[in-house]
């Protein structure tokens, strides 16, 4: 990477020299470099131009801050972090994101051009400053790329916990209606749920409703027989409601064992076998 640091170097005296107006031209470029998909004020976007102007200049006056991976960028870094991951919350794009720190080449270069006349010490600044500003560009869309990952990933766990409730039917008898297809990410979260709904209410009979499950193949059988199965060893029995003909068809066609199963086509009548086996009945009342 060129060298362009010491405090004597065009660039750290064109930044000492320069700031206000440079200030007011590089977020004139963000803002037109920007369709502003996100939301920032004008006083925020200010104080964090203002900061990365601060800590840019500190990063060339300091030796050895050529390289961005130097301890001497340290603050810099972790500004864009910061402002990487707000922006990620705040609606902006990756390239929105990284344009903050790119369109600081414009007003830079452009005095460079201006002020530098010797060809070669102009183009040791010019590569140098873009090595720099692109390896921090990089950075800031690495930390945006990976924040929003972050809050997607948060976004489908929640997504996942809301889709498998279990709703507490009567006195020890517990229903998990599955609705949509049940991989492995959501069989982990269905088995969490239900074991820690059968240990908190303490039943006895848990139904697992999938009418809302599309369709049940050889893996969705055997997630089932996972849940079923660490249902058993919490001391609640497992029964599965609305198996659909069209359902009952595929299992045996698929060759699937669900004999140690017990089974039911509807809820009723999984909770009206559930009522018996807890020992309980429902009494229709009369009129007095």
């Amino acid at each position: 990477m060129s060298a362009i640091t010491g405090a004597g170097s065009p660039v750290s005296e064109i930044l000492a020299r320069d700031e206000q107006l440079f200030l007011k031209e590089w977020i004139e470029n963000i803002h037109s470099s920007v369709r502003s998909s996100g939301s920032i004020s004008e006083a925020d976007l200010r104080a964090q131009c203002l900061k990365f102007f601060s800590f840019f200049r500190a990063g060339l006056d300091s030796t050895g801050a050529s390289n961005p991976e130097n301890s001497c960028w340290g603050e810099l870094r972790g500004l864009l972090a910061e402002i990487s991951k707000s922006r990620a919350v705040q609606g902006f794009t990756p390239t929105e994101t990284a344009t903050f720190v790119l369109s600081f080449k414009e007003p830079l270069f452009r005095r460079l051009g201006e002020e530098v006349r010797d060809p070669k010490l102009l183009s040791d600044q010019i590569w140098g400053a873009s090595e720099l500003l692109d390896a921090f560009g990089l950075y800031t869309t690495e930390v945006f790329l990976k924040t929003r990952e972050e809050i997607i990933r948060r976004a489908q766990e929640d997504m996942l916990e809301l889709s498998t409730p279990v709703v507490k039917l009567w006195d020890g008898i517990l229903a998990l209606p599955l609705i949509g297809t049940l991989d492995s990410a959501r069989t982990q979260v269905v088995m969490e749920t239900l074991l820690e709904a059968i240990v908190t209410t303490n039943s006895k009979v848990a139904i697992i409703d999938i009418t809302g499950v599309p369709t049940v193949d050889t893996v969705v059988a055997q997630h089932l027989l996972k849940t079923v199965t660490a249902a058993r060893l919490m001391g609640a029995d497992c029964i599965i409601s609305g198996i659909r003909p069209q359902i009952a068809q595929t299992i045996v066609h698929l060759g699937i064992n669900l004999l140690d199963v017990t089974s039911k086509a509807t809820l009723r009548d999984a909770f009206a076998l559930a009522l018996e086996r807890t020992g309980q009945q429902l009494v229709q009342g009369g009129n007095s």
